[in-house]
This record gives structure tokens, C-alpha cells and sequence, in this order.
């Protein structure tokens, strides 16, 4: 018998699993406390339960997908975890501090098959998806880790490797598990899912009709130089995907999130800022500016720090909001992938 991953199932679905197997309802309520709230590592630590009902869980569930095989903390309190899965693959999760509070960065795929030239996330190309289970447990490890300290993750973004939306199912019902009230009850306002612009979900997203953050990842002021540094591009050209992004806007209210990742000589020139102000002047949205990450494997070099502010001063004369990225783990293996390659080079 194939088992399934407890943090596979949602609240309603463990109901459904204790009627079918004979067990009151209520008994789903235990479960959620012990999965989320007490955080056990095992089904023998779920004491209330009957033991006949704790050995029944452990013949049809494994507890918990993922395996610590690194752990990288940096000088400025961000966490790195490398996460080994049951076939063998691994995946990465971060813990970043703000002053707003504590954020993890989630993944949601096995490597990417999206292909941007910035990105480690896409070497060696996609293996797989993960199920909503494996993406609801990074978050529970991730607590887990702060549990010592008395500290609470207040934030979901969903910006790891792999792209959410090539794995939307998955990590809708993610989503749905984590802001649950019997779960870990992380509000839809603390939770952002990050796309590279699959179009056709951008409007099943939008139709989701809740209060989940949406950003873009947008890197480019046109369509040209979008396709050079994102192939996506070419299946999913840019107007196509501002039409979705301008749906979105008018069927939530909610402000959209720009991603662009400021990248020395190919998209950081004045003439890029004017290009992006025009593109964007008059949208409900937020410019993030994020200088690019260094990666062995990519010859990119960082926009100077005088040239980053100068991009943000252009955009704001477009009264375009715009933000600069706070670095987090400068000093660690911080860019989606760059750990998961390292770890896949040495093994």
C-alpha cells in the first residue's frame, strides 16, 4: 500500500478519512493539533488517540515528508534548510526576518523548467511537482526551527524554486491548508505566490476570490528583452500577460506586486527605468527592485548600488511605488537553487 503524507490532507479531508474508517468526526480536530499546533514527530506522540487508531495512522500515512540534510544560517538571522524528500530529490525553504515579522519562502517544485537565465532554480531542469504536502510541511519545519525561541512565522511567500502555477492544484490547496484555523491559521493577507506569468492561471488565480498577494515576475520593460532573460515569455508574451495582470486588478482590487530583478548591463540602464515607467504608470502596483544575486553558473554581474537608486528615482517620476529589496543570507547559498546545485554537484 502507497502511503500518503499527513500534511497531504486538509481539514475537511481528515473527516472525511475518520468517518470512512469508523472514528468520530471530531477526532480530525486532534489530528489538526497535533500536526499544527503541538507539531509531533511521530503518530505514537498523539496521545489522546486510541493506540489501535495510532497504529491505523501509521499504516496509511507517513508523518513527515522532509529530512533536514543542511542548515545555513547567516550573520543576518536567515535561515537556509536543504530538505531531502523520500525519493531522493531535495528542495530548499528560507526563514527571513523582517521588521514586520518572520517570513518562509516556500518551493514548490523540484527544480523549473521556466528557464530564466538569472536563476539557479533552472538547472538541470524540473524533476517533478510536490504535493501540497510536501510544500504545507516547509512551512511546519520552518516553525518547528523557531519553536525554541518562542518565535511565529507571520508570512508565507511562495517565491522558492519551480513556478506555482506549473504546479497550481498543489499549491492552491497549500494555500488553503495553512490558512485553515485549525491549522497553522496564517491569514490570506500574509500569503504571496510569486508567477513567472503562466497566463491561463493568472485568471483561474484571480477567480480564487480571496485576499492571497499576487507578484510577477517581470525582470524586463519589453517583450524583446523579456523572451532574451525569460523564455516564458515566448509561450506567454507581454501584453498577454499585462491583460491578465490588468483582470486581476479589476476583479480583486488588490494591489499586484512587480518582481524585477535588476541585472548589471542587460536591464538596469536609464532607458529600461523610463521604458518600465511608461508600462506601468497608472497600475495599482508595487515595482520591487532586486539586485540580482550572484550565481556561479550565470555570468551576471550587480547593478551599482548608485545606479539601483537612480532605476528607483526614474520610476518614481512616474509615480510607479517602488521598493529596493532588502538582502537576505548575502552570505550564504541565499538564491532560489544555489544549495539544492551545490548539494547535487557534491553528491
Amino acid at each position: 500500500m502507497v502511503k500518503t503524507f499527513a500534511y497531504d490532507l486538509s481539514y475537511q479531508e481528515w473527516k472525511d478519512w475518520m468517518t470512512r474508517h469508523g472514528h468520530p468526526e471530531w477526532r480530525a480536530n486532534q489530528i489538526m493539533d497535533w500536526l499544527y499546533v503541538k507539531r509531533v514527530d511521530s503518530f505514537g506522540d498523539m496521545t489522546n488517540l486510541p493506540k489501535n487508531m495510532r497504529a491505523e495512522l501509521s499504516e496509511f500515512f507517513h508523518l513527515m515528508p522532509l529530512q533536514v540534510i543542511t542548515t545555513q544560517v547567516s550573520r543576518d538571522g536567515t535561515v537556509k534548510f536543504l530538505f531531502g524528500l523520500h525519493d531522493g530529490h531535495a528542495i530548499e525553504t528560507v526563514i527571513m526576518r523582517h521588521n514586520y515579522g518572520i517570513s518562509v519562502c516556500v518551493t514548490t517544485q523540484v527544480g523549473c523548467r521556466v528557464g530564466c537565465t538569472f536563476c539557479a532554480s533552472t538547472l538541470g531542469g524540473l524533476k517533478r511537482n510536490l504535493s501540497a504536502g510536501e510544500i504545507v510541511a516547509q512551512v511546519v519545519m520552518a516553525q518547528k526551527y523557531l519553536d525554541p525561541s518562542s518565535e511565529k512565522v507571520k508570512s508565507v511567500v511562495v517565491m522558492g524554486s519551480g513556478e506555482p502555477f506549473e504546479n497550481y492544484e498543489p499549491t492552491m490547496k497549500f494555500v488553503r491548508i495553512i490558512n485553515d484555523g485549525h491549522g497553522l491559521n496564517i491569514g490570506q493577507r500574509h500569503i504571496t505566490v510569486s508567477t513567472s506569468g503562466v497566463v491561463p492561471n493568472l485568471y483561474r488565480f484571480a477567480d480564487e476570490n480571496w485576499q492571497v498577494g499576487l507578484a510577477i515576475s517581470l525582470h524586463a520593460p519589453n517583450t524583446e528583452l523579456r523572451s532574451k532573460l525569460m523564455p516564458i515569455n515566448r509561450r506567454y508574451p507581454l501584453a498577454e500577460l499585462l491583460d491578465a495582470c490588468r483582470y486581476y486588478l479589476e476583479k480583486t482590487g488588490r494591489r499586484l506586486t512587480f518582481e524585477y530583478a535588476l541585472i548589471g548591463g542587460k536591464n538596469d540602464q536609464s532607458e529600461h527605468a523610463h521604458e518600465l515607467g511608461k508600462l506601468l504608470k497608472g497600475m495599482n502596483c508595487l515595482v520591487n527592485l532586486i539586485p540580482v544575486n550572484y550565481v556561479p553558473e550565470r555570468n551576471y554581474t550587480r547593478t551599482p548600488r548608485k545606479q539601483i537608486f537612480e532605476f528607483k528615482r526614474i520610476l518614481d517620476s512616474y509615480h510607479v511605488n517602488t521598493t529596493i529589496r532588502r538582502e537576505h543570507g548575502h552570505d550564504i547559498d541565499a538564491a532560489c537553487g544555489q544549495l539544492r546545485a551545490k548539494h547535487s554537484r557534491l553528491s
